[in-house]
């Protein structure tokens, strides 16, 4: 919620845009009035950047936050002009009114790519790191107000809520922590003023600001890090891709013990992950979604159009650019985090390499896709899938060939191709262009749900990697039902997967037999 100041400002700079004098405005102001304004977070910053104060009662621990509007409009009869009847911290007042409200602990923002959740978690840090009045003023006529004049001798919690800050910054590695949240474009380096910055020493992973408040930098790997030190607040970036997530978070929480509310906030791109749902469900948890559309002024135009087109509609794109936590099917095999947490950029040295080959029955535009998928048996013994190259309504001629031009660009030793839809037709269109083919021939016996099972098995430990991402054969195994269809269709792309795995993990050791053809 934005103080009342900030709020007139932004309104005064709307009236001088929209009048045309915003140029003449600001020449009337000195550098560092300039500057002041430059670095105001809670002036430019969009409301769901904005930490909340409290959780209302019958509040949604999953909801947006309301629009900048509705919160103005609520609260703009409480103060009228920078002199209004704020409270110490100058921030909008509540309505007494309501019923009473309780401090938050948990601060989720899950967002899309570049949706501005780094920035917010960044500025919410500063604001902690430089002491500022985060609380509500006390109502009138309730406990707390009513003991203002009084003189007592402070609590040590009250004690504790004046010294400098003790902060905790977690992310999956430390040099996600320096590149991301420390020395990162919307990092914290970043969004202080010159003669606010911390001061940065690498190798004691401190940020110390002018004032004593103190940052330590801490990586998801090493869990045990956090047994010891204490803090008043944390930030947690990408914890949906930490590793031992669950462990790192709950040394975390017995870690915040400092002040009179500890908090926490986490900025990340969701996964559907077990621990990002239980916080999530908390109670003393608020959750605000941010889309990456949201933060349009700030991202290149092409980089918007393009991920739209490519993007739009898909599962990935809900997840990566919506901030959604997306599921599988209730029923399904695989769990998308158990790919994603085994997801490379980059395929090491392979043992063998193999095309898995699952061909459709006809070859109309609305047949099932030839499913063809490349995948290899790294020296470390696990599967790496390194292509899709699923076509869809194609003459057997056509994904032949496709096939074949996956084999030879990956190096492949032997394709496997199933024979259940087309029998030896399979093998003699492959023949047709290219004589003495590696070629083994599978044939489904079981169904495709049994077929499957101790494949996704592999994935629950770690055993198959994805080279990259395959937004379509990802979403078909996520979505994979019990019936062994995806929505009615059949998981083609899937299909080859589980071939290609089998033959690499499954098949029973050594180097099995090669018909050649």
């Amino acid at each position: 919620m934005r103080k009342t100041c900030a709020a007139k400002l932004r309104t005064v700079l709307s009236a001088s845009i929209a009048s045309g004098r915003l140029a003449e405005d600001l020449n009337e102001l000195t550098e560092a009035e300039l500057e002041f304004i430059a670095y105001d977070w809670e002036l430019w910053a969009r409301d769901d950047q904005l930490a909340p104060l409290l959780i209302a009662p019958g509040d949604s621990p999953s909801g947006r936050r309301p629009s900048g509007a509705a919160l103005l409009n609520g609260f703009r009869a409480t103060s009228e002009g920078l002199g209004g009847t704020t409270g110490a911290s100058g921030r909008l007042a509540e309505r007494e009114s309501e019923a009473p409200s309780k401090d938050w602990r948990v601060w989720m923002l899950l967002g899309g790519r570049g949706s501005g959740k780094t920035r917010a978690g960044a500025e919410w840090v500063r604001s902690i790191a430089r002491g500022e009045d985060t609380e509500p003023p006390a109502a009138a006529g309730s406990p707390q107000g009513s003991r203002r004049g009084q003189t007592k001798t402070p609590s040590r919690s009250a004690q504790m809520k004046t010294q400098p800050a003790r902060i905790a910054l977690v992310g999956k590695t430390l040099v996600d922590v320096r590149n991301v949240m420390v020395e990162g474009m919307s990092g914290l380096l970043s969004v202080h003023p010159p003669n606010e910055r911390p001061l940065f020493e690498p190798s004691k992973r401190r940020l110390t600001w002018p004032n004593g408040a103190i940052a330590e930098l801490f990586s998801a790997d090493e869990a045990e890090g956090l047994r010891g030190p204490q803090f008043s607040a944390a930030w947690c970036d990408e914890l949906a891709k930490w590793r031992g997530a669950e462990k790192v978070w709950d040394m975390l929480q017995f870690a915040l013990r400092l002040g009179e509310t500890p908090q926490a906030v986490v900025t990340t791109t969701p996964r559907a992950t077990a621990l990002l749902k239980k916080i999530i469900a908390d109670e003393a948890t608020v959750t605000v979604k941010l889309a990456t559309a949201d933060n349009a002024t700030n991202l290149a135009p092409t980089f918007l159009a393009e991920m739209t087109r490519r993007y739009a509609g898909s599962t990935i794109g809900r997840q990566e650019l919506l901030g959604e936590i997306v599921d599988g099917a209730d029923d399904g095999l695989w769990r998308r985090h158990w790919i994603d947490e085994a997801r490379v950029a980059g395929a090491p040295e392979m043992q063998r390499i193999v095309v898995a080959l699952d061909p459709p029955v006809t070859a109309t535009a609305t047949s099932d896709a030839c499913g063809i998928v490349v995948a290899g048996l790294g020296l470390d013994k696990r599967a790496y899938v390194l292509a899709d190259r699923t076509i869809q309504g194609r003459t057997p001629e056509v994904w032949a060939k496709a096939a074949l031009a996956a084999y030879d660009d990956f190096g492949a030793d032997r394709m496997v191709a199933e024979v259940n839809q087309g029998g030896d037709l399979v093998i003699s269109v492959l023949q047709q262009f290219r004589e003495h083919l590696p070629v083994v021939k599978v044939r489904a016996t079981r169904g495709k749900w049994i077929r499957a099972e101790p494949v996704a098995a592999l994935y629950a430990e770690g055993r198959v990697v994805h080279v990259g991402r395959f937004t379509a054969l990802e979403d078909q195994m996520c979505l994979f039902g019990a019936d062994g269809s995806v929505a009615g269709r059949s998981p083609d792309r899937a299909d080859a997967l589980v071939w290609a795995i089998t033959d690499l993990l499954l098949s029973g050791g050594g180097t099995p037999s090669v018909r050649m053809i």
